[in-house]
């Protein structure tokens, strides 16, 4: 029965296989903002796989996303891969997505208004760019002023764009999925199995 509990479905490794794809397809894509700072649509991904999966799903996606990645897979941003990307200067923000898209998961359940979503959204973007700037100050040999002038400060209007974005996309496409019986929450398959057995 433990065992039922804490392994995937097949069902869930579907809905996993698919966010991973949807991240990296979506990572791809970068709009040009009057700013001059694209907006890139991998950390918009990345929360939007934990909000629509769920905390565990959501996080084993962009955890597969990362692994896929590293070993070559361009997957990343520009149709990158490799070892050397993940160590490289960027890597910090690649290696800490699965916590960001954890924290979003955990905001799974709360609707737009409900302020506990924007919380996990908000916090999950904070520890993405510490992880990111820490990374960052040891890879590059900057100090903490170089490394926020390079990584965070620039970014700063299309992280609060992103995190809107996601905040509202989110839980509309996951209510609409779960109405559309084409998602379902997590670990239902194995309550449906216990409840057969």
């Amino acid at each position: 029965m433990q065992n039922r509990k804490s392994s995937l479905s097949v069902t869930d490794l579907c809905y996993i296989a698919l966010f991973t794809a949807l991240i990296a397809v979506l990572a791809q894509i970068s709009i040009p903002l009057p700013g001059g700072v694209p907006l890139t649509l991998q950390t918009l991904a990345v929360p939007l796989a934990g909000i629509v999966l769920g905390p565990r799903r959501g996080t084993f996606s962009t955890l597969l996303y990362v692994l896929l990645g590293a070993i070559g897979i361009p997957v990343f941003a520009n149709f990158t891969g490799g070892l050397g990307i993940v160590l490289g200067v960027t890597g910090g923000f690649i290696i800490s997505f699965p916590i960001m898209a954890l924290f979003a998961g955990f905001a799974s359940t709360k609707s737009v208004k409900n302020p506990a979503l924007w919380m996990w959204l908000i916090l999950g973007a904070l520890v993405n760019y510490a992880v990111g700037t820490v990374w960052c100050m040891f890879a590059a040999g900057l100090d903490l002023a170089g490394a926020l002038a390079a990584c965070v400060i620039p970014f700063i209007p299309t992280a609060i764009l992103k995190i809107v974005l996601t905040g509202i996309l989110g839980p509309m496409l996951r209510n609409t999925l779960m109405k559309a019986n084409v998602l379902q929450p997590e670990g239902y398959s194995q309550r449906k199995e216990a409840q057969n057995a």
